[in-house]
């Protein structure tokens, strides 16, 4: 059978030694933070985490991340804005390439083809579906709005 990928946690526990033998302060404290962020996904869950999960919870970090880049850019705070930025880059690295809106589109035209939608009142079918193949690769808001224009 081979040896088996490592697993995204045992990656990110790579790295994160790496990170602190090369000095590379923000690496270390992203991969902290994220690290910190799957044992508490796993407390609340009282499971351990697949890697789908894993890179949900590193999805929502960068999500968090772009947010703040946002308030700290209004704010006039471009050093803050800076340090955001250089965080999302190292955990951008964790997740896979992500889709491009055509990519969306044509799949969510297939998922509702496969369960048969006919209008929004079949996007209770269409949701789950679509968001747990694409997890990782696109961001949740983005699915709901392409499924929603597709299904009106």
């Amino acid at each position: 059978m081979g040896k088996k990928a490592p697993t995204l946690k045992q990656k990110l526990t790579d790295d994160l030694k790496q990170a602190m033998r090369d000095g590379d302060t923000v690496k270390r404290s992203v991969i902290r933070l994220t690290m910190a962020a799957i044992k508490n996904a796993e407390i609340a869950r009282q499971t351990t985490l697949e890697d789908t999960d894993i890179l949900g919870v590193i999805a929502k970090e960068v999500r968090q991340r772009k947010e703040s880049i946002e308030a700290f850019k209004q704010g006039d705070r471009p050093e803050l804005a800076a340090q955001e930025e250089a965080e999302m880059a190292v955990l951008g690295q964790y997740l896979p390439q992500q889709m491009t809106r055509e990519e969306i589109i044509a799949e969510a035209h297939r998922v509702i083809a496969e369960v048969g939608a006919q209008g929004l009142g079949d996007k209770g079918k269409v949701m789950p579906q679509l968001i747990a193949q694409l997890k990782g690769r696109a961001d949740g808001r983005e699915i709901n709005e392409v499924v929603t224009e597709l299904l009106t």
